[in-house]
């Protein structure tokens, strides 16, 4: 298990949110899709623990640079289990 840190947050018109943690590093990143109803009955944490076998590498430099930053960011600010 990987601590990974909320680095984005997208909202789709097919009322769907994605959301993104990621290594503290940026370089591994997990996805996860919820319904907006979904979601309003779960709770979203600063940090989760996610197994290595469901993180994928991040490809593009400027996002793994993008989500180091961001997880830097969220750690400095939350602790892992704080709702955001």
């Amino acid at each position: 298990m990987v601590r990974c840190w909320l680095v984005e947050r997208d909202y789709w018109d097919e009322d769907l949110v994605t959301l993104v943690y990621a290594t503290p590093d940026g370089e591994r990143a997990h996805h996860r899709q919820l319904s907006s109803a979904l979601l309003q009955k779960t709770s979203v944490t600063a940090a989760r623990e996610i197994d290595d076998d469901d993180l994928n590498a991040v490809e593009d430099a400027e996002t793994r640079e993008r989500y180091a930053a961001e997880a830097e960011r969220m750690a400095r600010k939350y602790e892992p289990s704080d709702d955001v």
